[in-house]
């Protein structure tokens, strides 16, 4: 009776596997970039430096659908949640 309920958890555990494996991968975000490998990517502080001198307050960077995704406060004070591309720094149109 073990053995075999240890089959079907195993039998189980490897389906399950399977599904996760097989599901398309989505970012959570409002936008993606076609960004390529990261070693051509710049590094996230030149894009925090390059809004700091715009007189944004950045409070993180991190990446979603490939691209640079910032929160923060824009120059005017503005909460925002900003995209820009990896490889450029330009910013990304979202998708609201």
């Amino acid at each position: 009776m073990k053995k075999m309920f240890n089959t079907v958890v195993a039998r189980t555990a490897t389906l399950g596997a399977f599904v996760l494996v097989s599901l398309p991968v989505h970012a959570t975000g409002l936008a993606t970039c076609d960004s390529g490998p990261r070693e051509g990517w710049q590094p996230q502080a030149k894009l925090e430096k390059q809004l700091v001198e715009q007189k944004w307050q950045v409070r993180r960077i991190k990446v979603d659908g490939g691209c640079y995704e910032v929160y923060g406060f824009n120059e005017k004070g503005e909460r925002v949640e900003a995209y820009f591309h990896p490889v450029t720094l330009a910013p990304v149109p979202t998708k609201r």
